[in-house]
């Protein structure tokens, strides 16, 4: 039976149900019935969720799932963009379990320090670019780009530029769901739930070619086009007033968007004549997803912040942090107090977490085989597969990131009317075809473990196209 099918009551009281020890499992019904009576769900419609009754995943191993009904479901998202070395690796629970015997927590606020913190620090400085041998931890990326506010502003104060408040960001952009994260993202229906918005947050077009350029306008001109509304902004707020710009390498969330090669380039062009700071999002783009260690590199382009998450633990525990350009960190360490913290900043276990995921992936070559070998697989398989398909509009990515742009015409650029819901409907073609592949809207989006072998991708490209195929039937085109 499709999980999807069975009608599960609004609200059952928990008394209802009979209570279960840690190591007993309930049925299914039983799971989905307390599920439904106490869980609010991000980013869903619990009502409809609730009467479809929620899918019970149990355990994982490599890049498969297993649900509670015993499907064993592959993975074509590492979770939510983050498991980057793929579920069950022993070493991460093991760093884990010792780091909670020898000390499970401790802050960093009353002048002290841990070895993990430590150690972590000095691994990412040796991973990250050369300029960047300074970090600031906390729980999320949504975190993560609140403290790039923070730094951001204080590191103009420290040059005596308090005029300097404005962040510019892009539309449809995605910087996480706290207050300062949702106003930076650029998605309308957050802001519609965000009448206490921050101010001094102002945002640009996105470079999204297929579904907004006009006219007869190449890729790399309507790249650059865009990226050339930046340099408008800035002289319409004037650039004494504007701190700094935000973008993710690529946008994730925003449907998987790569810019063509003449965007970034424009981007930092304008940033370093106008005196702004360049934030890179790498929450989602951070080590490895392009097969470059960090997305910017793969877009040839020097940012001066970094935010990274996700991929930092491969998702094991929850862990952010922001990456400090020296000019930037220089600023911040010689000026009196940064008064900006959170209680798990550094948090031993997560930190001790993070150190052996990314010793693994550099240990073990993973970021260097998704480049020359597992990520140009992908995106050929992909790009062959879907060559010609009448759903199929275009085929964006790198490494073992893509998105699959479905319309109703490709060659014309003409994308469907009901986009979101024809999205919807591939993506349940996909869950029920035991295949995570997110929407966005009209697009359907992939990104791996970065584990996976060639088998594994035949294997989700095999179940992503029968679900588009199926898509493409219900809606009568062929």
């Amino acid at each position: 039976m499709s999980y999807r099918t069975e009608e599960v009551a609004y609200v059952q009281p928990a008394a209802q149900v009979r209570a279960a020890s840690a190591h007993q499992q309930r049925s299914t019904a039983e799971y989905r019935a307390l599920d439904a009576a106490h869980h609010i769900h991000p980013f869903s419609d619990m009502g409809s969720l609730n009467r479809a009754g929620s899918r019970v995943i149990v355990k994982a191993q490599g890049v498969y799932l297993w649900d509670s009904e015993g499907n064993k479901v592959i993975d074509g998202m590492a979770g939510l963009w983050c498991v980057n070395v793929g579920y069950g690796r022993k070493e991460l629970a093991d760093a884990a379990y010792q780091q909670m015997q020898e000390l499970p927590y401790y802050n960093t606020f009353f002048k002290t320090t841990h070895p993990p913190v430590i150690e972590l620090s000095a691994l990412l400085a040796e991973l990250a670019p050369e300029p960047f041998n300074h970090f600031f931890y906390c729980n999320s990326g949504s975190e993560g780009n609140d403290t790039v506010l923070r730094i951001v502003h204080q590191y103009w104060a420290t040059q005596r530029k308090h005029a300097k408040k404005y962040v510019i960001s892009r539309k449809n952009g995605y910087h996480g769901s706290t207050i300062a994260g949702g106003t930076l993202g650029g998605m309308g229906y957050m802001h519609e739930q965000m009448p206490s918005k921050v101010e001094h947050i102002v945002h640009i077009d996105q470079p999204y070619f297929f579904g907004e350029a006009e006219g007869n306008l190449t890729p790399e001109e309507f790249a650059l086009a865009r990226a050339q509304q930046l340099e408008a902004k800035i002289l319409e707020i004037g650039a004494d007033y504007v701190a700094a710009f935000i973008g993710e390498p690529f946008q994730g969330a925003g449907g998987v968007i790569f810019p063509a090669s003449t965007y970034w380039p424009e981007i930092q062009r304008i940033c370093r004549k106008y005196d702004i700071l360049l934030v890179a999002d790498e929450v989602i783009g951070g080590f490895g997803r392009t097969g470059e260690w960090f997305a910017h590199q793969h877009f040839g382009f020097e940012p001066d912040l970094i935010t990274l998450a996700k991929g930092l633990t491969s998702g094991y525990v929850p862990m952010g942090a922001v990456g400090l350009h020296d000019r930037v960190a220089k600023a911040i360490i010689e000026n009196g107090d940064f008064n900006h913290g959170l209680t798990y900043s550094g948090h031993p276990v997560a930190a001790a977490v993070a150190v052996a995921n990314l010793t693994l992936l550099r240990d073990e070559k993973i970021v260097e085989r998704v480049k020359t070998d597992t990520g140009p697989y992908f995106q050929t398989k992909l790009r062959d597969t879907f060559a010609n398909h009448p759903i199929i509009g275009e085929i964006s990515g790198a490494g073992l990131v893509a998105g699959l742009q479905l319309a109703e015409s490709p060659k014309a650029r003409k994308r469907f009317a009901n986009g979101g819901e024809v999205g919807t409907i591939c993506r349940d073609f996909c869950f029920n075809g035991n295949l995570i592949m997110r929407a966005t809207g009209d697009r359907m989006l992939l990104s791996p473990p970065l584990v996976i072998n060639r088998q594994e991708i035949d294997e989700i490209v095999s179940k992503a196209k029968k679900a588009i195929d199926a898509t493409a039937q219900q809606l009568g085109i062929s």
